[in-house]
């Protein structure tokens, strides 16, 4: 099977076990209930709140989708698609050390994507499945990933979906989809 190798790869690899685990604090003014049942509404590094919740939810969760950073290089909007939010820059300063001051944008996503899917392996059931959506730019590095975290077998799926409708037709190729990864927690039907 391929590996993925990187700069900082063996520095995050673990990182996410040496993790304390943090508490987390109900806010009352915010907080909402029915009949019995809690939402969360969690704010705070993904990373953090994650290791937070492992110990109540490990294994307990049957699927989990999500939409991390398409790592395209774009900075002017709401989610930081560069990577060089000063808090990731920080965390992978502090994690990878000296040799970060080499790291290209993909260097900082994988380092940034490796100990989230980790951790979040950790929390699907036997038969849980995980969904990540990507875009053209990541795809293949994403893949790797997941075939090293969650087994080459363990693919279902990928598909693509219509994240555009602006159709004319205009003589251009347009960029109007997204991919999605769709993996089962324990499966490896190819390993």
């Amino acid at each position: 099977m391929p590996v993925l190798d990187w700069i900082g790869k063996d520095k995050v690899v673990s990182h996410y076990k040496n993790l304390p685990i943090n508490s987390l604090s109900e806010i009352k003014e915010i907080s909402v209930s029915s009949g019995g049942n809690s939402n969360l509404f969690i704010e705070g590094d993904n990373l953090v709140t994650l290791k937070a919740l492992l110990p109540k939810y490990k294994g307990k969760i049957k699927c989990i989708y999500i939409d991390p950073p398409y790592n395209t290089g774009k900075e002017g909007w709401k989610y930081n698609d560069n990577v060089n939010d000063p808090r990731i820059k920080e965390w992978i300063n502090k994690v990878v050390g000296k040799e970060s001051e080499d790291l290209n944008r993909h260097d900082k996503w994988l380092c940034m994507m490796y100990p989230r899917l980790l951790l979040a392996k950790e929390f699907l059931t036997e038969d849980g499945i995980i969904f990540v959506s990507i875009d053209d730019h990541s795809i293949q590095y994403l893949k790797i990933l997941m075939d090293e975290i969650f087994g080459r077998g363990n693919l279902l799926s990928n598909f693509v979906w219509q994240s555009d409708g602006n159709f004319d037709n205009q003589a251009k190729v347009k960029i109007c989809h997204e991919l999605d990864l769709f993996e089962a927690a324990s499966l490896d039907r190819y390993d």
